[in-house]
Order: C-alpha cells, then sequence, then structure tokens
C-alpha cells in the first residue's frame, strides 16, 4: 500500500527526459530519499536510522526529519520537496518504510509518517496567496480552535450492490474526499453482458482504512497584525502522530502543504472557487523561534543579560524606562517591573498549584495615563494582549464554543486571557465591564485556568497570565467625600485576586503643580516630538523585552529562611492595622487583607529577586515588596485618608467640625453653604480645611441633620 494520507495513484505526471521514464524517475527519487535516510549523520552517528529504530521500539512509526538536514544533503531534491510536496512526501514515507523494513527484517511493518521541520524563514497567514498553492509554507500564530478527533480514510473498498464486485479507492489526504463511480468496471461474465444498475456501488466500512484526522484553527498573533486590520487565520488539517498536540492559547509554527478544497455546494457557489487550508507535515511549539518568546540565547546575549543584571540600579534603571514619557509615578512603574518579570511558580507535593503571576489593578481619575501605562506594557511584554473592558465579554475573554459549519461539530476557540498564555493580558475599563462578565475571570486569575462545560464539551485551558487593569472610580473621578468602598464599585471577591491596587488621583494643587513640574514636562515632549530625551528609557524596548523573557527563563528564585521570618511578622502587623481601622470606623474595609495578600507579597519580593538573576529573596527583597504593598494596597484601604491624616485624627476633626455647624445653625434657620464653610475655617483655635468641613457636612447631610437646595445653595437644619 502507498504511504497512509497522500495521493497515491497509478498515474503520474512528471517531467521526463529522454531515456528515462516516469516510474523510474520515482525510483531514483525513491532511492535518494532512502539513502538520506541510511548514510546521512552528524557527530559520527546516522541520526535518522537510529530515531526510527527507537521510534519503532516504542511503537511509534514516524521520522522527524530537519529540512536543513535534508538541504545539505541534496539540494536539488529539496527543492523539489519544497515546491512539490504532495509528490515527494508518499515517496519518502515509502523509503522510510522499506528502511524499517530493513533495519527489522520484518515485513509486516506499518506506514511511517514524516513529520517535518526547518529553520527557515516563516511567511505571515495574511501574506500566503494564489502562488503558495501546492508548495511547502512555514507560518507562525496562535491556535484558536482544535475539533475532537475524527476518523479519515485513507483507502476505501466499495462494492457493487449487483454482481459483489469490490474494488479499492485511495483517498487523497486533507479535506478531500472521494467520487464514487457511476457505473460498475466488472467483467463481462460467460452468462452474458452484466445487469449493474446505475450508481452501483456501496462502501464496506470493515475493509477500508481509516486514521485520526484533527481540524485545527490557527490566527495571527496579536503582535502581528497592524493597527485596524483584523486578525486572519487559517484552517489546519492534522492527521495522525500530529493529532492532539495543542489545543487553544498554544502559540505554534506551523509546516504544511497550502492546499485548497472544495466546499459543500451550496446555492450560488462557483464551482471554480476553492477555500484554502494547511495540510500539516510539521508542528512546532513557538518558544524558541518567536522573538517576543524567545527561550535561546547565544553566548554574547547571555553575557550581556549577565553584565546587565549586575548593575547596581538595576531596579531604578528599568523601572524608569517603563513609560519614560509619562511623569512621575514611580512606585506604579515598579510596581509594572515586577508584574513583568513576576514570582515563581510552585507546585506542591499534592499536585497544587500556586501562581506565580502578578495582577495589577489602577484606579484612579481620569487622564492619569493609565491607558498610555497599558499600551506600554502590550509593546513591552513578551506576550501581551490587549482589550478594552466595554467590547469584552465573558466569552471574549475566556472560551467560547463554536459549531463548524461544515462539519457541524462543537470545538473550542480561547479567549484574551486563553491568546496571553505565558504572558499579560491589559484590560482598560476594568469598571465598564457587565458584573457577570468580570466574574467570568475569576477562576482566570487565581487557579489560572478556564473551565468549560458547554454544548457537551468539558475541559480546561490554561491562561497563565498576568493581569494589568485600569479603571475609573464609581463617580468618574475620586470622590474624597466618600470613602474608598463607595468609590470602588467592585466585588471583595475581584479585588483581593489583585497582588497590588494603585489609587491614582488627579490632586489640583498649585504648589504641587509647580513644584512637580508636569506641565512643562509634558510640553517637551510635545515640542521634540522629533527626538524628545524625556521620551527615551534608560533601557530600550527591545533590550527590555529581551532580559525579561531571560530572567522568566533562567531564574525562579525562593524565599530565604530570614525573609520569610521577616514578612510573618510584618502580615500579622498588616491584619492587626487593617482590624483596627475596621473597629474605628465600625465598617469593613473595601479591599479584604488575606492569606492570597500575604502570597502577592511573595510574589514581588520574587520578582525583585528574578529582575537580578538572584536565586534567593533576601530580606531586602522583602522590604521594598511590602513597601509596594503599603503604597498600593494599604493605602487604597485605608478609609477616609485625606491630606495624610490618619483616620483616627480625622474623625476626631470631623467630630469637632460637626460640633460647630450645630452651635452655628439653630433648629429651622438657613444659611448660605460657602459663609458656613468660611466661618468655620477662620475659627482661630481648629486648624480645618475646606475638604475637612464639607466632609463633615456631607456626613450631616447622609444622617438628615441638614438638608440643602441646590437652586438657593442653602443649608437648612432639620432635626436634631
Amino acid at each position: 500500500m502507498a504511504a497512509i494520507g497522500w495521493d497515491s495513484g497509478n498515474i503520474y505526471t512528471t517531467n521526463v527526459t529522454e531515456g528515462q521514464t516516469s516510474e523510474n524517475s520515482r525510483v531514483e527519487i525513491e532511492k535518494q530519499l532512502l539513502a538520506f535516510i541510511r548514510d546521512f549523520y552528524t557527530g559520527n552517528e546516522h541520526i535518522y536510522s537510529k530515531q526510527l529504530f527507537e521510534n519503532y521500539s516504542t511503537k511509534r512509526y514516524l521520522l522527524e526529519v530537519s529540512m536543513d538536514h535534508f538541504r545539505a544533503h541534496n539540494e536539488s531534491l529539496a527543492v523539489k520537496l519544497q515546491n512539490s510536496p504532495t509528490e515527494i512526501l508518499p515517496l519518502f514515507e515509502l523509503a522510510a518504510k522499506n528502511h524499517l523494513q530493513t533495519l527489522t527484517n520484518s515485513t509486516n511493518i506499518p506506514d511511517v509518517q514524516i513529520i517535518l521541520k526547518a529553520s527557515t524563514e516563516m511567511i505571515k497567514i495574511r501574506d500566503l496567496d494564489a502562488k503558495h498553492i501546492s508548495k511547502l509554507v512555514r507560518i507562525p500564530g496562535i491556535i484558536i480552535g482544535a475539533s475532537t478527533l475524527s476518523a479519515k480514510a485513507i483507502s476505501v473498498q466499495i462494492m457493487c450492490k449487483t454482481c459483489r464486485h469490490t474494488k479499492t479507492i485511495l483517498v487523497k489526504s486533507g479535506f478531500s474526499g472521494i467520487q464514487l463511480p457511476r457505473v460498475c468496471d466488472s467483467e463481462p461474465t460467460d452468462t452474458g453482458p452484466k445487469q449493474c444498475v446505475m450508481d452501483p456501488y456501496i462502501v464496506v466500512h470493515d475493509k477500508s482504512t481509516f486514521v485520526d484526522q484533527q481540524t485545527l484553527k490557527i490566527q495571527e498573533a496579536p503582535d502581528m497584525v497592524p493597527i485596524g486590520d483584523i486578525p486572519r487565520h487559517m484552517q489546519l488539517c492534522a492527521d495522525r502522530y500530529l493529532t492532539g498536540k495543542v489545543s487553544p492559547g498554544y502559540r505554534v509554527i506551523v509546516m504544511g502543504v497550502y492546499d485548497v478544497y472544495q466546499k459543500k455546494s451550496g446555492k450560488g457557489t462557483g464551482v471554480a472557487i476553492r477555500n484554502a487550508y494547511i495540510n500539516v507535515v510539521g508542528l512546532e511549539h513557538d518558544t524558541d523561534q518567536s522573538e517576543r518568546g524567545k527561550r535561546s540565547w547565544t553566548p554574547e546575549e547571555e553575557e550581556e543579560m549577565i553584565t546587565l543584571s549586575k548593575h547596581p540600579e538595576l531596579y531604578n534603571f528599568f523601572s524608569n524606562s517603563i513609560a519614560p514619557s509619562i511623569y512621575g509615578n514611580q512606585d506604579i512603574k515598579k510596581a509594572i517591573a515586577c508584574l513583568l518579570f513576576g514570582g515563581s511558580k510552585k507546585i506542591l507535593p499534592d499536585g497544587m498549584k500556586l501562581r506565580g503571576d502578578i495582577n495589577v489593578l489602577l484606579l484612579g481619575d481620569p487622564g492619569t495615563a493609565k491607558s498610555q501605562l497599558l499600551k506600554f506594557v502590550e509593546k513591552v511584554a513578551p506576550v501581551a494582549v490587549y482589550t478594552s473592558g466595554k467590547g469584552s465579554s465573558a466569552a471574549g475573554l475566556t472560551a467560547s464554543v463554536i459549531r463548524d459549519p461544515q462539519t457541524r461539530e462543537f470545538y473550542l476557540e480561547g479567549g484574551a486571557m486563553v491568546l496571553a498564555d505565558g504572558g499579560v493580558v491589559c484590560i482598560d475599563e476594568f469598571d465598564k465591564m457587565r458584573d457577570e462578565d468580570r466574574v467570568a475571570i475569576h477562576e482566570a486569575m487565581e487557579q489560572q485556568t478556564i473551565s468549560i462545560a458547554k454544548a457537551g464539551i468539558t475541559t480546561i485551558l490554561n491562561s497563565r497570565t498576568s493581569v494589568l487593569a485600569a479603571a475609573n472610580p464609581i463617580f468618574g473621578r475620586y470622590d474624597d467625600m466618600k470613602t474608598p468602598g463607595e468609590n470602588i464599585d467592585f466585588q471583595a471577591t475581584i479585588l483581593s485576586r489583585f497582588d497590588m491596587i494603585f489609587l491614582i488621583k488627579d490632586v489640583h494643587n498649585d504648589q504641587k503643580d509647580r513644584a512637580s513640574d508636569i506641565a512643562r514636562h509634558v510640553m517637551m515632549v510635545h515640542i521634540n516630538r522629533a527626538n524628545p530625551p524625556s521620551a527615551e528609557g534608560d533601557i530600550d524596548i527591545a533590550k527590555m523585552r529581551k532580559y525579561i523573557n531571560y530572567c522568566k527563563a533562567k531564574c525562579a528564585p525562593r524565599l530565604n529562611a530570614e525573609a520569610a521570618n521577616k514578612l510573618c511578622a510584618h502580615y500579622v502587623g498588616i491584619r492587626g492595622e487593617v482590624s483596627k481601622v475596621e473597629q474605628e470606623s465600625n465598617t469593613r474595609s473595601s479591599i479584604p487583607i488575606t492569606i492570597r495578600q500575604l502570597e502577592a507579597i511573595i510574589r514581588i519580593a520574587e520578582a525583585l529577586a528574578k529582575m537580578t538573576l538572584t536565586t534567593e529573596a533576601n530580606e531586602n527583597h522583602v522590604i521594598e515588596a511590602i513597601r509596594l504593598f503599603k503604597k498600593s494596597t494599604m493605602r487604597a484601604l485605608q478609609t477616609g485618608e485625606v491630606e495624610g491624616l490618619s483616620h483616627p485624627e480625622l474623625m476626631s476633626k470631623i467630630q469637632k467640625v460637626e460640633k460647630l455647624v450645630k452651635d452655628r445653625l439653630p433648629l429651622g434657620s438657613q444659611i448660605s453653604s460657602r459663609k458656613l464653610i468660611d466661618e468655620i475655617i477662620k475659627t482661630k483655635e481648629n486648624d480645618f480645611t475646606e475638604i475637612i468641613v464639607q466632609r463633615a457636612i456631607d456626613i450631616l447631610v447622609r444622617r438628615e441633620t441638614l438638608s440643602y437646595s441646590q437652586q438657593r445653595k442653602k443649608l437648612f437644619r432639620v432635626g436634631v
């Protein structure tokens, strides 16, 4: 039998020179292929003969062939394989089978599958056109859909219903089908002419031969798509040992034959129109070849990375290089640096997995450069997906179940969290998402998996990704008159999954604005737009991305004993501080402090150690991790923090203001709110500010001891 999965009829067309037959040409090609498998060696070892025998020992009938080796052995035949793969590959598989029979002294050998791999230049999916049809192509992308395994017939036995005549028809690989003969071609018998009817043949399934086949769907990676364009996708057909290798979210490099097939004829379908797909002959995980997810380095690159890791000010240099055109926000940039490197993933003896990825939430006023930070992270992260909360659904973030229009079978398509596996997903406008959509990413943020149970499909997808989210407070701007719990419109279940939560306030203060010189910084960026010195970081983006890749691949630090003891003591103190605040305010804090926050500090300390290629996170790393945590999450949950005052100090001042308001405003009287505020501020024995007086009035209004007339701008005391 011919090689499985390839067209192998009895009639061949080829360019035949004088004195040479078509069959001899095929025999010569098969001899050359056999010589390559038998004779090619590297390091004094015949690698393909050895590989073939080792795979046979494990009952795996396949041979992985490097196109670089094949090209070095026979350049002309490699070119022919590139341009006419459907002619050469069946002969290649036949040569491998014959050589295996020679090695094992056995004639009962199944067909051997040839799997190709190469390091040649890749072609983007959007660049595939008609000139690539029937040629070998190599494309990168992300698997977004994978069907269940199906049985593909490679040889079909048919039988005439009338005369019982049987014959075998070979089926081309891929999505191509067969056309049953309309007339029985059996020989007439001695008794007379045959009496077979039209369309006499039926398929004898138990005498046919089948192999596994799987339909995949590959899409361009987000970093390959030009801005404004829709990502292109392509159908893949994998069979035999190439099935079941990938699932949605895998970044792969596919080598295959660019081919076409005819869809089921429908109304208005042109018979000359064909749909393109790729018949897979090689499948590699995109870890070594992708620049954004590179996992191999030259000695010069490694030396450069190690030199950079030993820089004494690397932590500050790296954080300053994050969105350098954005003024200030140093702690936020340091937190984003920790997010890019991440902590260490742990697998416990009982099989439980603890995530190492860090999640960060930026919550603040409009115009505080939150979206710009997200865009920069998408650019610098090795693997990143940017999406907006308003335009994303639960299925778009996690995974959706799609019905194949041809086979009517269901298959999975991965969403943003799946496509960003191993990287960062940036979610802008996080507060604009519907609650039910936001709940869908709970599992993905903590367990880093996505469980699907739809349409009879029950599976789990990986989403090992960090989440960087940006949101606005519930009132659009942060209202200092209200508590953080009233400003943050998120459930505690989602807030506890963020390792760091930053409140970014746009405070109107003339003195601070003049001192910070923000306006001059923005003007310099715009004036010197051709070469803005203020927008250049200490480390360029390409080098940052390369260094992040190197650190994540080479280093997985752990806390040492001293750092662990210090962290335990600080965590107990943090819990006690939060408990005290809750008792004083008689309310629950808007952001819960749980064991997740302890794990968050551990991850931050590990990320700081990984940044300098340190194998252990020491006390200094823990001290900086605790500082970042206090500057972010702890500051965000400080209820009533105004102008640097602690909660007890603030409540004491507000109570004094309430007493003064009641003394100056008899029951039933009215007064201008502006005049009342000015009178209290001018009280010599107290140092009240306008924001504290306004907070006290706001509390009295909520207690219904004061009412406010918007039209007259008057305050009325209506009760005791």
